[in-house]
């Protein structure tokens, strides 16, 4: 899990807002567009190419 501290501080780079997240598992959600990006080993990966779109994440989400 990632601290909620750190968690509020975070922002979704694809969007010019930057939207907060939420977390679901190993992954932070965009609470705007719903795409997510992996945690690994704790640490965020929130760079552009690491993008998970939206229809993937609820597979991967769901275990299918």
């Amino acid at each position: 899990m990632i601290d909620s501290d750190f968690l509020k501080i975070l922002g979704c780079p694809l969007h010019p807002e930057r939207p907060p997240f939420t977390q679901q598992g190993d992954y932070l959600v965009c609470t705007v567009a719903g795409h997510g990006f992996p945690v690994v080993n704790g640490i965020p990966h929130l760079l552009p190419e690491d993008v998970i779109p939206e229809e993937k994440l609820k597979e991967l989400l769901s275990g299918n």
